[in-house]
């Protein structure tokens, strides 16, 4: 994995993510957008814990959706009671990006 960088909307935060330093913390799987949200100062909800048994940690990849890792059953099952969901609708806690582009993420 690359450096690549993170951007969340609507906040306009944008991390530069240092594939060497993953994992940061302990919340959702290594690597993940929340992972890197968390230990980036930035304030994504996550009730339970990046444990997928909530949908609190919601967000939209509007760029780099592609590139992020595959939506399993449980993250699915989340999702489909998650406000505001779309096609392009992810876990934060789950949702890894590969670091062969950039990613743009909205959160609702």
């Amino acid at each position: 994995m690359k450096p690549f960088k993170l951007t969340f909307k609507p906040n306009n935060v944008t991390i530069q993510v240092d594939p060497s330093k993953i994992p940061y913390g302990e919340t959702g799987l290594p690597g993940s957008i929340l992972d890197i949200a968390l230990a980036n100062g930035v304030d994504l909800e996550h009730v339970c814990g990046g444990n997928i048994a909530c949908s609190t940690c919601h967000v939209r990849v509007i760029e780099g959706f592609e590139t992020c890792s595959a939506v399993s059953s449980e993250e699915q099952d989340q999702l489909d009671v998650a406000s505001g969901k779309t096609e392009k609708s992810r876990l934060s806690c789950q949702c890894v990006p590969s670091g062969e582009k950039d990613i743009v993420v909205e959160i609702p």
